[in-house]
C-alpha cells in the first residue's frame, strides 16, 4: 500500500513537539488508534497503511496540529481519536451543555450524545454496554449537573456489592470501610466533577449518599438523582426493588455491562430481564453502547471485540453441539 504524504504547514517547531509527544508518545497513540504506520520527517508525515484508515490518521494529525499551541496530553489524545473515529456518523443535535466542573465534558460518540439527551428527558434511563463507554462517568455527569442546577435535592449513587470473580473474605473497619471497595468507582466520578472538598462538605450534609443496593429496600426516593451501577450483578428481584423506589420528582439511571456478570452460575440477571420485559414500557429509555464508543485506551476496543468474537464463536459452536445431539 502507497503511503499517505501529510505535510503540515505553517511549520512551527513548538507545535510539532506538542504533536508529537514526548518520545512520539502521540504518535504512537494515533498508530495503534488507526493501525497505521507513521513515520516524520520535519514537517512532513508519511502514513502506512489501509487508504480508509490513513485518511482518518492523516486528518487527526492535521487536528491536532491546529490544536498544539498548547501540551496535548495522551487523554486529549485518545478523546480527539474516539471523536474522529465516530465522525463518519451524522452527530445527533448537541446535548445542552453539563454544569460541572469539567467545562469540556460532553458526548463524544452520537450514542453517548443520545445516551445524555435520554438521561434529560426520561425519568428512568438504561445505559448497556461494554466497558469504557462513558456509562458511569456521564451519568454521574448528569446528576452533578441536576443537583447543581436545583432539579433535584439529593444525588445517590448505589451498586451491588458483588465480588468479580474474587473473594475477599472479612473486610476490616466499620460499615462505610465494608462499602467503600465497591463503590470507590462512584466517588472517583465524583471528586473528578465536583473536587474532594466539595464532595465532602455535601455528604456531611447528605446531599450526596453512596450506599450498597441492599440499604435500598424499603425506601421511597423523591426528589433525587438516583444512579445504579453495576446493574448486571442485580438479581430480577433486586432489580424490581430498585426500580419501584423511585419517588416523586425523582430520576434515576441504571448502567450495566451485560457480559461481565459475576453472579453465581445459573443466576439470571435483573438487568437483562429488565430490558426484556420494560421495553416497550413508555417513560423509560434504553441506550445500548458498543465498542465504538469506547473513550478508553485504543487497545480496550480491541480487546472488547476479541471478546465479543470469541463469545460468538462459542455459541456457535454449542449451537452446533445441539442440532448434533438432536440429530442423533
Amino acid at each position: 500500500m502507497p503511503d499517505l504524504e501529510v505535510v503540515l504547514e505553517p511549520v512551527d517547531n513548538i507545535r510539532l513537539a506538542n504533536l508529537c509527544g514526548v518520545l512520539d508518545e502521540n504518535l504512537r497513540q494515533i498508530e495503534s488508534a488507526f493501525d497505521v504506520t507513521i513515520a516524520r520527517r520535519g514537517e512532513r508525515f508519511a502514513v502506512h497503511g489501509d487508504t480508509a484508515r490513513s485518511q482518518l490518521a492523516a486528518q487527526a494529525l492535521r487536528q491536532f496540529y491546529g490544536r498544539a499551541g498548547n501540551h496535548l496530553s495522551v487523554d486529549d489524545i485518545q478523546l480527539g481519536l474516539v471523536e474522529i473515529a465516530n465522525r463518519t456518523e451524522p452527530l445527533l443535535p448537541a446535548a445542552p451543555a453539563l454544569l460541572t466542573r469539567r467545562s469540556e465534558l460532553h458526548g463524544r460518540t452520537p450514542r453517548q450524545v443520545e445516551y445524555l439527551r435520554n438521561i434529560q428527558d426520561h425519568d428512568i434511563t438504561f445505559g448497556i454496554g461494554p466497558a469504557g463507554t462513558g456509562k458511569t462517568y456521564l451519568a454521574v455527569a448528569s446528576a452533578v449537573d441536576a443537583f447543581e442546577r436545583d432539579l433535584v435535592e439529593r444525588i445517590i449513587l448505589t451498586r451491588p456489592a458483588v465480588e468479580a470473580g474474587e473473594r475477599l473474605g472479612f473486610l476490616p473497619g466499620d460499615l462505610a470501610q465494608k462499602v467503600d471497595p465497591y463503590l470507590r468507582p462512584l466517588y472517583d466520578a465524583l471528586y473528578d466533577l465536583m473536587g474532594f472538598d466539595r464532595v465532602g462538605k455535601l455528604f456531611e450534609r447528605g446531599s450526596i449518599e453512596i450506599a450498597p443496593l441492599a440499604f435500598m429496600r424499603g425506601r421511597t426516593l423523591n426528589n433525587a438523582f438516583i444512579i445504579l451501577d453495576e446493574a448486571q450483578n442485580t438479581t430480577p428481584e433486586q432489580m424490581k426493588m430498585f426500580l419501584t423506589r423511585i419517588g416523586f420528582g425523582a430520576r434515576a439511571v441504571v448502567t450495566g455491562d451485560l457480559t461481565q456478570v459475576d453472579l453465581p452460575r445459573g443466576m439470571r440477571s435483573g438487568l437483562r430481564e429488565a430490558r426484556d420485559v420494560l421495553a416497550g414500557v413508555r417513560g423509560l429509555a434504553f441506550t445500548e453502547f458498543h465498542k465504538e464508543d469506547v473513550v478508553r485506551h485504543p487497545l480496550v476496543a480491541r480487546i472488547v471485540d476479541a471478546y465479543d468474537t470469541q463469545a460468538a464463536r462459542v455459541a456457535r459452536a454449542e449451537e452446533e453441539k445441539k442440532r448434533e445431539r438432536g440429530d442423533a
